[in-house]
């Protein structure tokens, strides 16, 4: 059963489009959207009204509470127990932050948490990253630190050991550098790792509705910042203008995003191309991306063109915008995740542009939340049922090489009564918002 799938971060597409920019643009892009990097943009590029129209977004969101936090510890504890798992470690990142709110990268210095069956949270930190760390700890006291000289691995199997698992199970989180995991085994050789994914993902998977009310302001930003930048495209503008567009709009909703912007036959590639490029009359433009509120974050692409599009580009749409709606009705609770996929991809096959991936090229979709690509996977071979809760892109493409590509994409969330699209579908290549 293939559920996973390897998940390509955002990194990849900001450096496509940065390396497609040159060194002038590079300041204002990395920044992501915040408010120096509009300082740069507007300085360099001049703005449409239409993204200095956009508007601060902050009164509509609401932060996870620690209540909800406290749920999941607890739901993880619950989900150790019937997986045999004693106890789990999570690095800093996206899963640390779900549990604890705690904001921490991950470097080669070992900072994170170990999570028993049962009681509270312990944390592991350098000793001089004390203060930092209980700056944000809030669900248990209890801090462990090691200095320089010191072996945090030994310092985990100390507290293994103290919860009378250290020949038990240890869970680890995904994505835990390898290095780290196997000090941790080299100082545990009675215990037994394996992946927390029964756990994490157990929790990860299901979104809450706080989880969904973050999610559909992120997704609403980032449609709104789309039509923006529709509003004000003009033949001559290059891709250095709308990514200083995308920076100054999300800078002034008060939130950090992106877009991988592709033009003409770029667009055939799904994740577009490093050369430089112009809008010009009757060229497709694909944006993609999103924005993150809260650490919930958006993915949407949009294809449309600079004026009049050709016979063929709308019929291509039209597949393609079909495909999604089928896409959407397959995805209710207990199908299975691989049939999603079936029912785009059998729209767009049937339609001309088939067999197989030859034209549509990628799976149907991805889990999105905290991470923009996060289990599950809508693809061929994946028999998990989806179940109330989970959310999922749902982006299905036709990809002609040398000539234009066509993707459209909406998030989806899945209720009891089938799924539902955080934003409106796409309505036509020429008038692509309505």
């Amino acid at each position: 059963m293939n559920d996973r799938g390897d998940a390509m971060q955002p990194g990849r597409r900001r450096f496509l489009r940065n390396s497609a920019l040159g060194a002038a643009a590079l300041p204002a892009a990395m920044l992501g959207g915040h408010a120096a990097a509009a300082d740069a943009s507007t300085d360099a590029v001049k703005l449409p009204p239409s993204i200095l129209g956009l508007q601060p977004v902050q009164s509509k969101i609401v932060p996870i509470a620690d209540d909800e936090r406290r749920a999941r510890l607890a739901r993880a504890q619950e989900l150790m127990g019937r997986s045999g798992i004693d106890a789990i470690y999570l690095d800093g990142g996206t899963t640390l932050d779900y549990y604890t709110g705690m904001r921490w990268w991950s470097s080669e210095r070992l900072m994170g948490m170990l999570l028993p069956r049962s009681g509270d949270p312990v944390y592991v930190a350098p000793a001089f990253e004390r203060d930092r760390a209980m700056e944000q700890i809030r669900f248990g006291h209890d801090l462990r630190t090691w200095q320089e000289n010191e072996s945090p691995y030994a310092l985990i199997a100390q507290v293994m050991r103290e919860k009378h698992a250290g020949t038990g199970t240890l869970g680890i989180e995904e994505k835990v550098p390898f290095f780290r995991s196997t000090g941790i085994a080299a100082a545990m050789p009675q215990a037994k790792l394996v992946a927390a994914t029964p756990v994490t993902t157990g929790c990860r998977a299901i979104k809450s509705p706080a989880e969904l009310a973050l999610m559909q302001v992120a997704n609403d930003a980032t449609l709104a910042l789309y039509k923006a930048v529709w509003q004000g495209l003009e033949p001559g503008v290059t891709q250095q203008h709308i990514a200083a567009w995308v920076d100054a709009g999300y800078a002034r909703m008060g939130l950090r995003g992106e877009a991988s912007i592709n033009v003409g036959r770029y667009t055939a590639l799904p994740h577009g191309s490093r050369e430089p490029q112009v809008m010009r009359e009757g060229t497709p433009v694909m944006l993609d991306d999103g924005c993150y509120v809260e650490g919930y974050q958006s993915d949407i692409t949009r294809t449309f063109t600079l004026g009049k599009a050709s016979d063929k580009m709308k019929r291509v749409f039209d597949i393609v915008r079909k495909a999604q709606q089928a896409a959407l009705a397959a995805a209710h609770p207990g199908a299975t995740m691989e049939s999603v996929d079936a029912a785009a991809r059998k729209v767009i096959v049937d339609a001309g542009y088939g067999p197989g991936y030859m034209y549509f090229s990628h799976r149907l979709g991805h889990g999105i939340g905290m991470d923009m690509h996060e289990w599950y996977y809508l693809v061929q071979g994946n028999t998990r049922k989806i179940e109330t809760g989970m959310t999922f892109s749902d982006e299905p493409g036709i990809y002609i090489p040398g000539e234009f590509g066509v993707r459209l994409e909406d998030d989806m969330h899945v209720t009891a009564a089938g799924a539902r699209w955080f934003t409106p579908q796409s309505p036509s290549i020429e008038q692509p918002f309505g």
